[in-house]
């Protein structure tokens, strides 16, 4: 419920703060004191309206508060969760306008858009009135306003999970649809990029391996020649063979020299055991660089193969192995698509059906209620003076939604010879007001939680039918908090909390004032209702009379 409402600097108001209570709160006043200009103050906080005239002449900003009361199962925090604020038991709105219209918004004390003030304000408050586009005028709420009063919550939980289902049905099978239809397209292609693969069959790591074999086998080819001659410098025919020469010719003159060779013989046998041992190693080096010239040629021819192939698909040559797997599944995923496909289009029908039963379930619960919204709003009706009038809830097909297939539509007919059409168009001003109090009376549980404002929904009728007004309007003031700006004296007197609007003139400048009345003030002022600019005793006791009915 609405529990403070705080105006700085707004049109003609300097600086009000009201704590609204619960039950039904009156606001009178004579006309132009400026009762409107509380509600264009709270549109303002609820993200309402784009008048961009509000700020108080010679402000330069203006500002409206609003302090709402949440309960524990209160929409509002919902939504609040879903844009990441804080959710107590007491919700801030705040609003500021500068002189030249712009507007910053605050919820929480954390910065917030219009459109996050406005869907709280859907939940916080129900605004009626003659060109109201808030409440029960809107023609896209009567749906949700019509399964309230069919107690329709399990059936719409259904009807729209069953939607979750079959939509996400729809969305697997057009994309396994989709996959299919590109497979079949690249179909040629991916079948002769397998075998040219399957043919190749490359390693991962076989890129790296081949390049350094070739290159071994390159250098060898450029080296072996030299090492070949190094091979016969050593040789019988080279260094070593003449070594053995000197050193048959010194053992022979051995004896002779009387020792005098023999440190030369021995470091010359040493040497031909190093001339030995370099010359096998030199060997095993030719030996080592031996190579089939076609052996180069088949490892080259691979190297180039695979490289030619990984340019071809463009990747890395070590990229190829994996590409081999990826195209075969592929080309598995083609040949098992179609039974794929085949199962999925087999789950949208499912789902499908499973929505269509959720939806008629649905659809047959507000046909039942609607008939019996047409009974009690005929009953409704009656004592507001509105007897003649027709009221019939209109459902047509929708387009499939996860609120089923129906569109409700609220019509009306004031007279039975006249035809029937929506609300806001059939109806006068007084009509179109007592019609939606009768309705708001039978959807009272459309959405709780909400404040109910009703804009001079009493204007055009006195006597008996706006006694009918107030006792309805405190009927719905037992289970809900209700603001009413109203002239009438017999909806005055059914108030828990009766507030004065007034305007004030001073040094030059026109204020807003609104006080709480207590008892004798509320009696003089609903005289005054009664009896116009001169209040007589007999004024009085007729409030007073109406007081105490």
């Amino acid at each position: 419920m609405l529990r403070l409402l705080e105006i700085r600097d707004i049109l003609t108001v300097e600086r009000l703060e009201l704590a609204f209570q619960p039950g039904l709160n009156v606001l009178t006043g004579e006309t132009g004191a400026g009762k409107s200009i509380l509600l264009d103050a709270l549109g303002l906080a609820l993200g309402w309206g784009d008048r961009a005239d509000l700020t108080r002449p010679g402000a330069e900003r203006g500002e409206v508060t609003a302090q709402f009361e949440l309960g524990p199962d209160h929409p509002a925090r919902t939504l609040l969760a879903e844009a990441g604020l804080p959710a107590d038991d007491a919700l801030w709105l705040r609003r500021a306008i500068t002189s030249d219209g712009r507007r910053t918004a605050w919820v929480n004390d954390r910065r917030a858009s219009a459109a996050l003030l406005r869907g709280l304000a859907d939940s916080l408050v129900e605004l009626h009135g003659q060109q109201d586009a808030h409440g029960l005028l809107d023609p896209a709420r009567h749906r949700a306003m019509l399964d309230a009063f069919a107690g329709a919550a399990a059936e719409r939980a259904a009807t729209r999970q069953a939607w979750r289902e079959w939509r996400d049905a729809r969305a697997e099978c057009d994309a396994a649809r989709a996959e299919q239809e590109a497979a079949q397209r690249d179909a040629a292609f991916l079948r002769h990029a397998a075998a040219e693969l399957a043919a190749l069959a490359p390693q991962a790591g076989e890129d790296g391996a081949l390049d350094a074999q070739r290159r071994r086998m390159q250098g060898a080819s450029r080296i072996a020649e030299d090492v070949a001659r190094a091979h016969a410098a050593l040789g019988p025919e080279g260094a070593g063979g003449r070594a053995a020469d000197a050193l048959r010719w010194l053992d022979g003159a051995a004896m002779a020299a009387e020792g005098t060779l023999d440190d030369p013989i021995a470091a010359l046998g040493r040497a031909l055991d190093a001339l030995g041992e370099a010359e096998q190693g030199i060997e095993a080096a030719l030996g080592a660089l031996a190579f089939d010239p076609a052996e180069l040629e088949a490892v080259e021819e691979r190297l180039f193969a695979i490289r030619a192939l990984a340019r071809k698909h463009r990747v890395a040559p070590d990229a190829l192995a994996p590409l081999a797997d990826e195209i075969g599944a592929r080309l598995d995923a083609l040949e098992d698509g179609a039974a794929g496909l085949v199962a999925r289009e087999e789950a949208v029908r499912a789902a499908e059906a499973r929505w269509q039963a959720a939806s008629a379930a649905l659809s047959a619960r507000r046909a039942e209620a609607a008939r019996a919204l047409e009974d009690t709003m005929q009953a409704e009706l009656a004592p507001l003076r509105l007897d003649r009038a027709r009221f019939r809830v209109a459902l047509s097909e929708a387009p499939p939604g996860p609120s089923g297939c129906d569109a409700v539509a609220f019509m009306a007919a004031t007279n039975p010879d006249l035809p029937e059409g929506p609300l806001d168009r059939i109806a006068s001003g007084g009509e179109l007001s007592r019609f939606m109090l009768a309705l708001k009376v039978c959807l009272r549980n459309a959405n709780p939680g909400a404040t109910l404002i009703f804009d001079e929904i009493d204007r055009g009728v006195g006597g008996a039918t706006a006694d009918a007004v107030g006792r309805r309007l405190a009927d719905l003031a037992a289970s809900a908090q209700v603001l009413v700006v109203t002239h009438a004296p017999q909806v005055a007197a059914r108030a828990d909390h009766h507030w004065h609007v007034a305007k004030v003139e001073a040094n030059g400048q026109t204020t807003t004032r609104v006080g709480m009345l207590d008892a004798d003030a509320r009696r003089d002022e609903i005289a005054r209702m009664l009896a116009g600019e001169t209040v007589t005793d007999a004024a009085r006791a007729a409030a007073a009379a109406l007081l105490s009915g």
